[in-house]
């Protein structure tokens, strides 16, 4: 996974109108369906992938460019109409200089949009206002009613996201994810061409075409915005082109510096800075697995392995504003996001991959579900999910104790690792079983209590001896009998 600019993406762009030779007739006002889609996807993996060009005036289109060219609220698409679907778009700028093509349809037709440079207030000598007309568009971002903030944008390769509930972006997910954590050898396949139809006040669907080295896809986003945040039901098409070594779907990209169990020197002054700080699966048995998220010291990769998990997701569980401090960005408000697969997916592994980083501006962490089928070159992938944009705490957990905080210290001996993990919704009275099981290290300490003065709080204590410079592997469980009492936590040391 390559290193993403938060900062620049967020305020960013795309250029010149170039698409596959196939969509120039479609792009004509022709009819357009989901099956017409599809078969468009189809075609285009029969043929050589064509790499979609820069525009030349976008390498000039910097941060402060786009800052300044504010799209203008009267050429906001469907900006007349009630309710949550104005659309506004991005134009060009270093860092999205590919152009994407953007059609709405109504009735079965699409019409394409035509980019103008004039959708755009800016100062004299802006770079955006230089790109001239039909330079094309970035991607697009549709507004609240009160237009006064975006419920979901699509900008880049094949990235797209949402807000949480409280109307704060966090995280962001893909359409694909193609070699992630395979180093140097990770691909981005990309939208180029969006087909957008306004289907209720507060609903829009987005199709797409999805075209890159190693597969085209169609896509459809039903998108819809709700007081409990952002529901997404997804369809796609897959093509593969040629062999993929590792297939990434339902993929979602966070970011992860620190929290309490990961300060280290040179950190910021702030307690916790992290989009997500948990990995959930809930397994088709109704476990509960939780690992939770390190910024590790190189790059390093976990797989669970998995029959039909009924859902994953990239969790925001720690909502306390005193734990982060941050009274600008506001991370104790970053959206949780949960995928729930449409049927059964078979058998696979869901993957974490994270590299290291030092600030807050790098996506450094991606989520993914891995068949463990290879994909075969001609044979159609089909994919339907759904993803919730929420506030979400233990989408996973079904009532049982979930992880409230983890601590990591030195243990008793000067030789051992103390790690910490809090459970909450243990019940009063309740003695509950520690399971443990530690890969790569020792296990010399074991102890659990519940905390005096805090409601359904109960401690772990583990203190574990690794050789010097190894990680270690650390599965726990709180256990009643031979029956779960809390999520099944994964956690690695020393990475």
């Amino acid at each position: 996974m390559i290193k993403i600019d938060r900062r620049a993406m967020i305020a960013a762009s795309g250029a010149a109108l170039l698409m596959p030779d196939m969509l120039y007739a479609q792009t004509r006002g022709d009819a357009f369906s989901w099956d017409i889609l599809i078969d468009q996807a189809r075609k285009l993996a029969r043929s050589p992938y064509k790499e979609t060009p820069p525009h030349p005036g976008a390498a000039k289109v910097d941060y402060v460019a786009q800052h300044e060219a504010r799209f203008r609220d009267d050429r906001t698409l469907w900006g007349e109409l009630p309710g949550d679907t104005g659309i506004r778009f991005f134009p060009l700028s270093q860092y999205a200089a590919q152009p994407v093509a953007i059609s709405t349809v109504e009735k079965g037709r699409a019409t394409p949009l035509r980019y103008d440079p004039d959708m755009f207030d800016a100062p004299t000598g802006n770079a955006v206002k230089a790109l001239g007309a039909n330079a094309g568009f970035a991607g697009f971002r549709i507004m609240n009613a009160k237009r006064d903030g975006d419920w979901l944008s699509f900008l880049g390769a094949s990235y797209f996201r949402a807000p949480s509930p409280q109307k704060q972006f966090g995280l962001s997910a893909r359409a694909i994810a193609i070699n992630t954590s395979l180093q140097g050898k990770e691909e981005f396949p990309r939208f180029t061409h969006f087909w957008l139809e306004r289907t209720g006040n507060s609903s829009v669907t987005v199709y797409a075409l999805l075209d890159g080295a190693s597969i085209t896809g169609a896509y459809r986003f039903v998108s819809s915005l709700g007081s409990d945040g952002v529901k997404q039901d997804v369809t796609a098409a897959l093509f593969p082109r040629r062999a993929i070594p590792e297939l990434g779907l339902m993929p979602m990209t966070s970011m992860f510096w620190y929290d309490q169990a990961n300060r280290t020197q040179g950190t910021d002054w702030r307690p916790e800075i992290h989009d997500s700080d948990l990995l959930s699966i809930a397994s088709a048995d109704g476990t509960a697995h939780a690992r939770p998220i390190v910024n590790p010291s190189a790059p390093h990769f976990s797989a669970f392995n998995e029959v039909s998990p009924t859902g994953f997701g990239l969790l925001q569980r720690d909502r306390d504003f005193d734990h982060y401090q941050d009274d600008g960005v506001f991370y104790d408000r970053r959206p949780t996001l949960w995928a729930t697969p449409a049927k059964p997916l078979g058998a696979g592994n869901v993957r974490l991959y994270a590299f290291p980083t030092d600030s807050e501006y790098t996506d450094n962490v991606a989520a993914y579900w891995t068949p463990d089928a290879a994909p075969r070159v001609g044979r159609q992938i089909d994919l339907a999910y759904r993803l919730d944009w929420s506030a979400a705490r233990s989408p996973a957990s079904n009532g049982i104790a979930t992880i409230e905080n983890v601590w990591r210290g030195r243990g008793d001996t000067p030789d051992a690792d103390r790690l910490v993990i809090d459970f909450q919704g243990v019940a009063a009275g309740a003695k509950p079983d520690i399971w443990a099981d530690v890969s790569g290290g020792t296990l010399i300490k074991k102890a659990g209590y519940p905390v005096l003065g805090r409601e359904g709080l109960f401690r772990t204590v583990l203190d574990i001896r690794r050789p010097q410079g190894k990680s270690a592997d650390i599965r726990l469980q709180l256990r009643a009998g031979n029956r779960p009492a809390s999520e099944y936590v994964h956690y690695p040391l020393g990475v």
